[in-house]
């Protein structure tokens, strides 16, 4: 999400999770383990109020939770950037092993798709046929 499409305006952790798709419970649990990059600010109440940084950098941590990078990856990958300036080659490092994960698994999943759509064929042509010989089945004894 653009930063124009954020508020300008802190948010509260409800807003967050709507804007986010994380629940109340995932944001505390991400400030807990260090995830953030910058402290959750508080209201003189003790209210968590974000900033459009934050729920931008929380989107990030969502696509890359997505797409399977481990909770001890994205943990340091966030002091990384909290770090600053210094550091972008072990951040690249970071994310290019994750990059190389999620295509060996893109590639696993196209040849579980291709499998997948070469047996749905040969189903839909014994059943157009009206035919089921040919089809594996378990044999008994």
């Amino acid at each position: 999400m653009a930063s124009s499409e954020t508020p300008a305006e802190p948010m509260s952790i409800g807003e967050v999770a709507e804007r986010t798709g994380l629940t109340v419970h995932a944001l505390r649990f991400y400030e807990r383990e260090g995830l953030l990059v910058g402290p959750v600010r508080r209201t003189s109440g003790g209210w968590r109020r974000y900033t459009t940084v934050d729920v931008e950098w929380l989107q990030i941590c969502v696509r890359l939770r997505e797409s399977g990078m481990p909770l001890a990856d994205l943990k340091r990958f966030a002091e990384l950037v909290r770090q600053g300036q210094g550091n972008e080659a072990e951040r690249l490092r970071l994310l290019d092993a994750h990059r190389q994960r999620v295509e060996e698994q893109i590639q696993a999943l196209e040849e579980c798709r291709s499998l997948i759509t070469w047996k749905v064929a040969v189903y839909a042509e014994h059943l157009a046929r009206g035919a089921a010989e040919g089809l594996w089945a378990p044999t008994t004894t």
